[in-house]
């Protein structure tokens, strides 16, 4: 027993488990302070997903979205690269994917794909561009993916705004898109499934994405851990130098690994736009790139864990609107637990940091040689 508590999945799924568990306690009891009946908005909150057909849609719908900018943070993370052009990657895949739908007059069977494919194209062309500024410039990447963020953002809006948008609209949105360029429901059309089917297709948006995302787990697992390029990038990420003296081309791996990322971001797009709108509309994304952030981080960028914590944190953003719509408490509250976890779980990560700074500053040779004080007398200068 004591061997397996001390095996490295167990413990970090106890450490995060445990971060979740603390931040509900604290949100609980901020609720206690704004809230007349907290035990009924709390409810609401842990239960609601699960509460009705459409509530439990809605969370698989934003899952989705979150496991792919999951997938996305967590091989740019892998390579220690802080990119943060998820949110322009996705609007960005939800544009052409949405073009495709609206204006390729193909089937179904051609017309989804088509648009899927423009998704992942336009995401890894967006994501290379700050990738080659960082490898062969050395430009900041925090500072540019923010900055193409803004861009992607702008081209999305101005399209929308003057080129998609019917004449007669009464508000900034595309025309809903077509049967052929809708994704289809996961359930399969089979007979003894029609009952089913049609309940789910009145109620959710859930989609083929669901299959989608489950085959890009996959893929970025085999890309990070069974391909060349997975142990060039985690060399990368591990250590710079040692990479580039074992002849590891760095600069390419550090381009491609932001641009590889942008391809699930870019499929995140399309999910929002083909899967659950199925219209083009303003503030499509609504900040849901950041968010991946945190989906990495809890599953330690780690591609088989990141459908546990995406579902995880799905449930804690869908829990928040039915706590919004039913109780007296903003779904801001969301917010408080989403920090409290991102804080208990940085401080976990940064403590055995710390420890190993001190171990090696102990252990420099500036340390070495300074003299070992005598078992009977105080401590020595160096120690003091």
């Amino acid at each position: 027993m004591n061997r397996v508590l001390r095996s490295n999945p167990v413990r970090e799924a106890l450490r995060v488990a445990i971060a979740v568990a603390v931040a509900l306690t604290l949100g609980f009891i901020v609720t206690l302070f704004v809230s007349e009946d907290p035990v009924g908005a709390y409810k609401a909150f842990l239960f609601g997903p699960v509460s009705r057909l459409n509530r439990f849609g809605d969370w698989i719908e934003e899952s989705i979205t979150l496991i792919f900018l999951g997938l996305a943070v967590a091989l740019v993370f892998k390579a220690s690269q802080f990119s943060l052009g998820q949110e322009g990657q996705m609007v960005l895949g939800a544009l052409v994917a949405g073009a495709v739908a609206l204006y390729v007059p193909l089937p179904g069977i051609l017309r989804i794909p088509l648009g899927l494919l423009a998704a992942m194209v336009v995401g890894f062309l967006w994501g290379m561009l700050p990738g080659f500024l960082k490898a062969y410039v050395e430009a900041d990447e925090i500072v540019s993916t923010l900055m193409l963020n803004v861009v992607a953002l702008k081209i999305y809006e101005y399209l929308l705004t003057y080129k998609i948008k019917p004449p007669d609209a009464g508000y900034t949105a595309s025309a809903t898109f077509p049967d052929p360029g809708i994704l289809p429901t996961f359930l399969p059309p089979l007979p003894f499934l029609a009952e089913i089917r049609q309940l789910f297709m009145q109620r959710t948006n859930i989609s083929i994405a669901l299959y989608l995302v489950l085959a890009a787990v996959v893929v970025v697992y085999l890309l990070m851990y069974r391909m060349p390029f997975g142990y060039e990038l985690r060399m990368v990420g591990a250590n710079l130098r040692f990479a580039r003296y074992g002849g590891i081309h760095t600069r390419r791996t550090i381009m491609l690994s932001m641009a590889v990322s942008g391809i699930f971001a870019g499929l995140a797009g399309a999910h929002l736009a083909m899967g659950i709108h199925r219209k083009l509309i303003l503030n499509i994304t609504f900040g849901l790139g950041f968010e991946g952030i945190v989906v990495s981080l809890l599953a330690r960028n780690n591609p088989l864990a990141v459908p546990l914590t995406g579902l995880a944190y799905g449930y804690l953003r869908a829990g928040a609107d039915v706590m919004e719509r039913s109780s007296d408490v903003s779904r801001e509250m969301v917010l408080v637990i989403q920090a409290v976890i991102i804080l208990l779980v940085t401080a976990e990560r940064i403590l055995p940091m710390v420890q190993r700074r001190i171990a090696a500053r102990r252990s420099a040779p500036g340390a070495a040689q300074t003299p070992e004080p005598a078992p009977a007398s105080g401590p020595a200068k160096g120690d003091a």
